[in-house]
């Protein structure tokens, strides 16, 4: 990877990871982690050690900020708070990474080349790719669902995207100064109201496959509570509420 002209932030949202955290940030190539200006970890009101963690990597770190919420506030609470912070700090990319570890950090220089390339405004990953999708471990329930959904929006919102649900996602900030994400929604669809908004204001979205690593890992989605947020999403595309931000 070349030395990028360009400084690119990473956001992690964090929530109850204290036994991934680490060895995320341990997976990241040594060659992207050079090249990386701050690695963002936004600690959404953790029971567990998750924020005395990130203050230590902080510590030992110079290119690290830990930042807290003192409740729980939610997935894309935590996104807003780390691309917030990120744009502060002057950041040209802003790549979002989980803190769970299924989202492969050994990934990120693949992804960053359309941006730092400037072939694209937004990068998202898919993990959707016929039956090795499977083979890798996602559920079939969960194969089936994401299908779904996807051939939906893309319906209702005349896209082609690959997938909406995979959260594997890196912007430019002249994306995320575009796009009014403070005023998208908390839920954790935020990532496809943010892929939809792109295309609405007509930027370039670079898809490039990503396959996710299901281990033992705790998902916080509720499968039902998610595909009403889905619905929710498509309901007020059609109301033209997108179109008006």
């Amino acid at each position: 990877m070349p030395i990028p002209s360009k400084k690119i932030a990473v956001v992690i949202p964090a929530f109850h990871c204290e036994k991934t955290l680490e060895s995320v940030l341990r997976r990241i190539p040594p060659a992207t982690r050079q090249q990386l200006y701050r690695v963002i970890i936004v600690d959404d009101g953790s029971p567990d050690g998750t924020g005395a963690l990130a203050d230590r990597l902080a510590r030992e770190d110079p290119k690290l900020l830990a930042l807290h919420h003192g409740v729980n506030r939610g997935y894309a609470q935590a996104q807003k708070t780390g691309f917030r912070a990120a744009l502060e700090l002057g950041s040209d990319i802003v790549a979002l990474l989980h803190s769970d570890g299924q989202l492969a950090p050994e990934l990120l220089e693949t992804l960053l080349a359309p941006l730092l390339e400037e072939r694209a405004d937004l990068v998202q990953g898919y993990r959707i790719q016929g039956w090795a999708t499977l083979r890798a471990g996602m559920p079939i329930y969960k194969y089936l669902a994401n299908r779904a959904l996807t051939l939906m929006e893309n319906l209702c919102f005349g896209m082609n995207a690959r997938e909406f649900h995979c959260g594997y996602q890196l912007y430019s900030a002249k994306t995320l100064r575009t796009i009014p994400f403070e005023k998208l929604s908390d839920t954790f669809h935020f990532d496809g109201e943010m892929i939809l908004m792109a295309t609405l204001k007509g930027l370039v979205r670079a898809d490039i496959f990503a396959p996710c690593a299901y281990r033992d890992e705790k998902s916080h989605v509720q499968l039902f509570r998610y595909g009403m947020d889905v619905l929710k999403t498509m309901i007020r595309f059609r109301q033209g509420y997108y179109h008006r931000l």
